[in-house]
């Protein structure tokens, strides 16, 4: 009953999920055709800061100095933090010591080579580095940069403050629509004014705000750098009724900051300052740490296609088509027993009066299921292909009677013994139909009167004890139309058909159990036969079998 429950709601549901089907299209535009953006970015980043740099003093930084080389595409850079290195010339100085570096004699040191860490080319020479030490002299610019640890705090902490307008232009191709992040009514006093803090639109960006949005501390990634990752998303509705485009801006670190999960964290660079000093060309070498923020641009746009909606409603239907489909293929299979795939059969369809056609239920004593035919003018009911089999649906009513039957019957002979087999006399047996396969059905011109109680040949089931004190046993047919109506019982002559009548129910609720709805349970002629000739009409006349017609379909 849980599982049957489960099913019976998804049925009764269906309505339901196919209006918030319709819901979610609106809401996600599934009638639209869409379109990618195209997009081009360019950057300008003001702020200046003044900032004492160990061994050079006082400097002031302006976009030219923490800018460092030419940008990339989408990108820009901002400087942190410095290592200076001053007044280097060419010429020969030892190697800084570091692993593997270090020498005891000129063999140690190879003339003109040179490695991936080296700062010079080696001139076969091993010199004294200080006191304790000794490395390979080599012709570089010296004094060599020794220095590799970045100041704490960060030297240039005041570029948190630092700001950049950012100008993102997009086009969508399939549309001809062009847009930009600057908007119409943004005017250049607007720009001068605007803040993020109470404008979510403001194309100006505080550097520090967009690494705290970002989820990081400024003063901290300051001190080795990193990067930033700027997202601008368009997500653009370009039908007029509802006619909407304007970016969204979101930020995230893109690099590994925890230093001791990665090699080289941060993000760095090196850059010269030259000049002469007494005709000797000299340099001041910096080591720049900063953070580059990446501008990534994405988006879609959308606009009402006629095509689209077409297509969205036909997969929809076929969704639903789909989903009754596999329920049918899954309460057939072994996952659910067959009461369950009973009641649901039973949920799903609808009668109505038909004039065309009529469905019948057949039962064989060969067989322990139930078949549905349909009704047919013109062949045999025996030799009818099936619609469906169902399992039998036992009668718990019924059980009293069985019970009750199953008792000695006080009119038979409880000393004759009961036959195997039904021998049909010959005359009978040359009246045989061909349909008939139990050797005991009576010829008859009616397709639907031409069954069997049997799928392949064998012994008729009107031979069976059972058959005999359920079907045919007077005492308990009178037993249940006494039951029935207990203040008027049949007499006379009306007791005859009462009794015949009363058989054929009896068979029905033994052979049929609860037959299903709609459907008409069709006796066999051999069993019809036996009853006829036990409980005979006085003037020899018999209705015969007159089902409705009926017919069951889907809803």
């Amino acid at each position: 009953q849980g599982k049957w429950g489960k099913f019976e709601w998804l049925l009764l549901n269906i309505p339901h999920l196919f209006i918030l089907h319709s819901i979610m299209m609106l809401w996600n535009r599934k009638y639209q055709e869409f379109d990618q953006v195209v997009s081009s970015v360019t950057t300008k980043v003001k702020g200046v800061a003044q900032t004492p740099v160990p061994g050079v003093g006082d400097i002031v930084w302006d976009v030219v100095d923490y800018s460092g080389p030419v940008q990339d595409k989408n990108s820009f850079f901002v400087v942190t933090n410095v290592i200076v290195t001053k007044n280097q010339k060419q010429g020969k100085c030892p190697e800084v010591p570091s692993t593997g570096r270090q020498c005891r004699s000129d063999k140690d040191c190879e003339t003109g080579a040179w490695g991936q860490q080296s700062h010079g080319v080696q001139t076969g020479s091993c010199v004294k580095f200080d006191v304790m030490k000794k490395t390979c002299e080599v012709f570089a610019w010296c004094p060599i940069e020794a220095q590799t640890t970045p100041p704490r705090p960060a030297l240039l902490a005041a570029a948190e403050n630092f700001t950049v307008l950012i100008k993102n232009n997009i086009r969508f191709p399939a549309f001809s629509f062009i847009r930009r992040n600057i908007l119409p009514q943004m005017n250049d006093a607007y720009l001068r004014s605007c803040h993020r803090g109470n404008d979510s639109l403001c194309p100006i960006f505080r550097l520090g705000d967009m690494v705290r949005e970002a989820g990081e501390k400024f003063s901290d990634m300051a001190v080795e750098g990193g990067v930033i990752g700027i997202q601008i998303k368009w997500d653009c509705n370009l039908d007029r009724l509802m006619q909407r485009c304007l970016p969204t801006y979101s930020f995230r670190r893109l690099d590994e900051k925890e230093n001791n999960k990665t090699l080289y964290p941060g993000l760095n660079f090196r850059f010269a300052k030259y000049n002469m000093v007494n005709g000797v060309e000299e340099r001041t070498l910096y080591k720049a740490f900063g953070i580059r923020f990446d501008v990534m641009v994405f988006g879609q746009a959308g606009k009402f296609s006629f095509i689209q909606l077409i297509i969205y409603i036909g997969s929809t239907l076929s969704y639903y088509a789909l989903t009754t489909v596999f329920i049918d293929w899954l309460l057939e299979t072994s996952c659910y027993s067959a009461e369950v795939g009973q009641n649901y059969s039973e949920k799903k369809v609808e009668s109505v009066q038909d004039t065309q056609q009529c469905i019948l239920c057949v039962s064989f004593v060969d067989e322990k299921k139930l078949r549905l035919v349909k009704r047919s003018r013109k062949k045999s009911l025996q030799d009818l292909k099936p619609m469906c089999v169902q399992p039998i649906k036992e009668d718990s009513g019924h059980l009293g009677a069985v019970l009750c039957g199953l008792q000695p019957d006080v009119h038979m002979d409880h000393n004759a013994q009961v036959p195997v087999g039904q021998k049909p006399d010959p005359d009978q047996k040359l009246r045989r139909p061909g349909w008939c396969q139990c050797g005991c059905c009576i010829p008859s011109t009616v397709p639907h009167e031409q069954l069997c109680c049997r799928r392949s040949e064998g012994t008729c089931i009107t031979s069976s004890l059972p058959f005999k004190q359920l079907v045919l046993g007077r005492s308990l047919l009178q037993a249940i139309l006494l039951y029935q109506d207990p203040l008027s019982p049949p007499v006379g002559g009306a007791q005859s058909a009462a009794l015949r009548h009363c058989a054929y129910k009896q068979y029905i609720s033994w052979r049929f159990g609860v037959p299903p709805d709609d459907t008409h349970p069709v006796i066999p002629s051999c069993c019809v036969s036996r009853i006829r000739e036990e409980y005979p009409s006085q003037d020899g006349r018999y209705r015969g079998f007159t089902p409705m017609r009926m017919v069951s379909i889907a809803p």
